[in-house]
């Protein structure tokens, strides 16, 4: 009985974190290409469109591994997307060791944005990263940089609401604090 109880729940693990990786595959909307692409990319839309998939993407592996209800989670969510990456037919097949190294500079990026105590908040240091990697401004105090941020953030809160679509939400009884759930 355990035994298939452990496969149906591994099963439905596979194909809750395929759900969130092919949301993570979305593309950009052609307003975010477009204003990363005047204010950074010197009008490139493809590398605008690029920055901002590997931006959903990577945002997107981070907020399983910090949101997830199960350990497992993020394994599995990485594990997925990468299969999807390894198809995406935006990318050339003699490119995709590039895409890879570049995805993977850029969620490291990120997750050290995301980690780093410092100056602002980690939704602006993630936006200047982005900026820095688009060849756009970085300071703090720019305009542009300000933007970013509310765009990252926006993408963030797309990936959480995405992983709670895929996973569902933590529900605890009213009279227990989530801090006794781990005794």
């Amino acid at each position: 009985m355990r035994l298939f109880e452990s496969f149906r729940e591994d099963r439905a693990l596979l194909a809750r974190s395929g759900a969130y990786a092919d949301a993570l595959m979305a593309e950009p909307s052609a307003e975010d290409t477009e204003w990363l692409a005047r204010v950074a990319t010197r009008g490139d839309a493809d590398h605008a469109r690029w920055e901002l998939r590997y931006l959903r993407r990577a945002l997107g592996v981070l907020v399983a591994q910090r949101d997830a209800l199960d350990d497992r989670t993020h394994a599995e969510v990485l594990r997925a997307l990468l299969r999807r990456m390894e198809k995406d037919p935006h990318v050339d097949a003699e490119l995709r060791e590039l895409s890879e190294r570049q995805f993977n500079a850029r969620l490291s990026a990120y997750r050290d944005a995301l980690m780093t105590r410092g100056h602002g908040t980690p939704v602006m240091r993630i936006a200047q990263n982005l900026l820095a990697f688009s060849g756009g401004p970085i300071r703090a105090t720019d305009p542009v940089v300000q933007q970013g941020a509310e765009l990252v953030a926006s993408y963030r809160l797309a990936a959480n609401d995405a992983l709670r679509t895929a996973f569902g939400t933590a529900e605890l009884p009213d009279d227990v604090v989530p801090s006794e759930l781990a005794r």
